[in-house]
């Protein structure tokens, strides 16, 4: 079966589509991508894809080019004999619009699974969808990947004596309780109230007595981080001793890791999105997810 599989990727994450292949011990298709004058983008497969074909694309920063970039490839791998193409999308963009919070919005996250069931994809693999119910958006078989497994393997080599699971808000709330069941952890819960028209976030209370206590807030992903310093500096008035943050996925907004590193102890967070060269990665860890998508392949 490996000899007639080739892993292919976007410019968004070839380090993952790399270590992905090695994990398969797989080849990496060669593709060209480039840009037209007037930036429209080009794809070119460069060689002869396999029968089946694993395209690998964050759909990160910036959104919209990577999204029609991964289509194009999709529609080339087809075009040039690829007969089965699964579809890795470590990261899902536009899955924070999976609802309509205000008349006029469209629902982004429905439309973008819509376009990416025009290519000729046969099934998609996903992480931590910000809200799993979006994989009822797709006709096509999409199977959503847990990370919990590699943050559970990351922390049962550190001292968590001591430390309390801080849930951010409800999406957050069932891997949260499965991780502190896991380690036989107490569980907190924030509350926090948004104003829907700025998307600002206020934390107003939290469940139980944290003081004296290691937090640790788990959570899908860090966008602004705006949210997650409030947090932390909400628990730290309530005596927390020291904060570390999980998420998946990390977006890497310019600033963000530099306003957390003040923030919080540690963060700890997944490749589903590369980390842009050069970026100051202070209080930083990175755990790869190949593992978990070669399993799933």
């Amino acid at each position: 079966m490996k000899k007639t599989m080739k892993v292919y990727s976007g410019s968004s994450n070839q380090l993952l589509a790399r270590l992905l292949a090695q994990k398969l011990n797989i080849a990496l298709g060669k593709v060209e991508l480039a840009r037209f004058h007037n930036n429209e983008c080009r794809v070119f497969v460069a060689d002869r894809p396999a029968t089946t074909v694993i395209l690998v694309q964050s759909f990160s920063e910036p959104v919209d080019e990577h999204i029609i970039e991964f289509c194009l490839m999709a529609d080339a791998l087809h075009r040039t004999g690829a007969e089965s193409i699964i579809a890795v999308i470590p990261w899902l963009g536009y899955s924070k619009q999976d609802k309509i919070f205000r008349p006029g919005e469209a629902l982004s996250v429905k439309v973008i699974a819509n376009i990416l069931q025009t290519t000729p994809i046969k099934r998609f693999i996903t992480l931590d969808l910000h809200n799993p119910a979006i994989a009822g958006f797709f006709d096509t078989p999409l199977f959503n990947i847990s990370c919990n497994p590699i943050f559970r393997d990351y922390f049962k080599e550190k001292d968590l004596k001591g430390t309390v699971v801080v849930s951010p808000d409800t999406g957050a709330m069932k891997a949260s309780s499965e991780f502190a069941n896991a380690f036989k952890l107490p569980i907190a819960h924030l509350n926090k109230q948004r104003d829907l028209r700025t998307g600002r976030v206020e934390v107003i209370d939290i469940d139980r007595e944290v003081e004296g206590k290691q937090a640790l807030i788990l959570d899908d992903m860090i966008v602004t981080g705006a949210t997650l310093i409030k947090a932390a500096a909400f628990l730290k008035k309530r005596g927390v001793i020291s904060v570390t943050v999980a998420a998946t996925h990390h977006l890497y907004l310019l600033g963000v890791q530099e306003k957390l590193t003040k923030a919080v102890e540690a963060v700890v967070v997944t490749d589903s999105i590369m980390k842009p060269a050069g970026m100051v990665s202070g209080k930083l860890t990175i755990l790869s997810v190949a593992d978990l998508i070669a399993q799933a392949i």
